[in-house]
Order: structure tokens, then sequence, then C-alpha cells
């Protein structure tokens, strides 16, 4: 159910593209406790369109910038937070060679209202739904 959205500049595989949405996926599950649903956007830019302030608090970005944006309830304390951005960079760099100066985050959390997962439905409003609809038994 969160959103993950990640934005990069453009150029890199599809490979590598898709090993930081594992790696996002993951963590999430792992260190966040959200459920095993994958909504995932991967945007790269043109690097006139992809600004960043390369020595923010001393942290020396280079090029290889990755921006990582997470919408979901707000259900993980910010021990949770602060593992699943640990854990996030260090699989990264494990896998990658990312540099961690160059892994930046904003989780955003929101209320249950602020969710439709489809049929204009607000999904979560009554609380978790235990149940998936069959779009054909819906009518008009």
């Amino acid at each position: 159910m969160p959103l993950a959205r990640i934005d990069l500049l453009e150029g890199k595989s599809a490979q590598y593209r898709r090993t930081i949405a594992d790696v996002v996926y993951e963590q999430m599950i792992a260190c966040l406790g959200v459920p095993e649903d994958r909504f995932q956007v991967i945007s790269e830019h043109k690097p006139e369109n992809f600004l960043f302030d390369p020595d923010y608090l001393g942290y020396y970005r280079s090029e290889n910038c990755i921006f990582i944006q997470l919408i979901f309830l707000d259900v993980a304390s910010a021990d949770q937070k602060a593992a699943f951005y640990k854990a996030v960079v260090d699989d990264l760099h494990s896998e990658l060679h990312v540099r961690p100066e160059d892994v930046f985050f904003n989780l955003m959390t929101v209320d249950s209202a602020d969710f439709s997962m489809g049929m204009g439905r607000a999904t979560y409003v009554n609380g978790v739904p235990t149940d998936r609809l069959d779009p054909d038994s819906v009518s008009g």
C-alpha cells in the first residue's frame, strides 16, 4: 500500500533501477512493517531537471544522488524509520556501490482517508479491507 517514488539521473541500466526498487521494497517491509503490496515509480531525469545541494549539511553528494520518497500510513516509529534509512543505504552500497552520501530520503505519512486503491473508494476509511473485489462483480 505505500507508494515509493525513486528519482535519479537518467542513464542507469534497467537492472540498476530495479535493484534500487527491490531494496526499497524489501526494507520497507522488514523495517517499517508495511504491507507486502508493491506500488513504486522510478523516474529518470536530465541533469538540468534534477537539482540538489551537493554539500548540504556536510554530505557531499555526487551526480549519482538518488531521491527516495515514501508515502504511507504512519505505522512506523522513529527508530524503525532510522533503521529503514540505514538498511537501504547499506544494501545499495553493497549491491550497487552507491555512496551513502548519495541517498536522500523523504518519508511522508498520511491519514487513512488519503488512499484510494481503486474503484474510487476511500480504501482504508473503515479499516483495512479484508476482501478483494472482483471488478466483474461491481456494477456501473
